[in-house]
């Protein structure tokens, strides 16, 4: 198996990601501003924000609206969309550029029913002309580099991902971002990355290739990094309630070394700054009601936790939930910081 190294600069169109770039995959419900500003401090080189939907900005739908806000402190970013009409990709493609994002990303591997039905996300790759034909529409539409996330294919009998980044690639898009899997296995099963490997040694290709899928360790990131050959990688799941893992990666990456686990303090550090722009983004009650998913996975690990995450995501006080917070850091102070098997 070939040992691949990186010395030469990541770039999009104009936009420098470093050697080997660590990017924050787009998660609906989970990658708003609060989630990416931890990630963010954390080491994450380039996010994106949740994916939008075309037909929702073009209709000025709010949630869909909401959805655009971006940061200076966020940058590099990425805003991404998602629809199977022609016509509603420009338009909202148009409406993204006026942003001012650092670049447009299509989401082409979403698996989820509701999207796929539509003949958006995942569900193009059963029709690659019409995502070469949408994809054209968007790089006609805007001046901002274009990229598209997607799935090795539909199925395992109709794997298509060579055909689907020359094609893209021929028409302007200029970085592809793989999700190891077919839009079948949806997130179950094994990711295939030597997929991904055959596409980087293509000789035709030339855009940046990144990998996503089951990296959720130091380790595994460098294993893959040096065994597939890939530009950089996205990290989604392994993020949620730990952005740590960005900088852990990178701390291996030079040293070897795995950097000891956060501790309780950081831990709730972490917790209190995620809430706290949630609720400055959000207003307080939203805010506090978009918090309640992550607390028990910033928290994972924890013995006998239960009792606590019952009432953090029972009061509906910003005053209260931070005073439960501290709770949490005093019961826990003189617990041994969280093993890498606890998680």
């Amino acid at each position: 198996m070939p040992q691949y190294t990186h010395a030469i600069v990541v770039k999009i169109g104009k936009i420098e990601l470093g050697e080997f770039p660590l990017l924050l995959a787009p998660m609906e419900d989970v990658s708003d501003p609060p989630f990416r500003a931890v990630c963010k401090d954390a080491g994450a080189d380039m996010m994106y924000t949740e994916f939008i939907s075309s037909e929702g900005l073009i209709r000025d739908a709010i949630k869909s609206k909401k959805k655009l806000d971006i940061f200076d402190y966020e940058r590099p970013i990425g805003i991404q969309i998602f629809g199977g009409d022609e016509e509603a990709m420009m338009l909202s493609a148009k409406i993204v550029d006026a942003t001012g994002p650092d670049l447009l990303d299509i989401n082409f591997g979403c698996p989820v029913k509701k999207v796929v039905c539509k003949g958006a996300g995942a569900g193009i790759l059963k029709d690659v002309p019409k995502m070469v034909q949408l994809t054209n529409a968007v790089v006609k539409s805007t001046s901002l580099p274009v990229t598209v996330k997607t799935r090795l294919g539909w199925d395992e009998s109709s794997i298509n991902i060579m055909e689907v980044a020359e094609r893209l690639q021929d028409i302007g898009v200029q970085a592809l971002t793989i999700h190891a899997r077919t839009r079948a296995q949806m997130y179950k099963g094994e990711a295939d990355w030597t997929w991904i490997e055959k596409v980087k040694n293509n000789p035709r290709i030339h855009i940046p290739i990144f990998g996503n899928g089951d990296i959720d360790s130091p380790e595994k990131a460098l294993n893959y990094k040096n065994k597939f050959g890939v530009d950089g990688i996205m990290i989604g799941r392994a993020a949620i309630g730990y952005p740590w893992i960005f900088n852990e990666i990178k701390h291996y990456f030079k040293t070897g070394e795995l950097l000891n686990q956060p501790g309780i303090e950081e831990r709730v550090q972490v917790c209190k700054k995620h809430l706290l722009r949630s609720v400055e983004w959000k207003t307080e009650r939203p805010g506090l009601l978009e918090m309640r998913p992550h607390y028990s996975h910033y928290f994972k690990g924890l013995d006998h936790f239960k009792d606590f995450r019952t009432q953090l995501v029972s009061c509906l006080e910003l005053d209260g939930i931070l005073a439960i917070l501290d709770q949490i850091e005093v019961h826990y102070l003189n617990t041994p910081a969280i093993s890498p098997e606890q998680i």
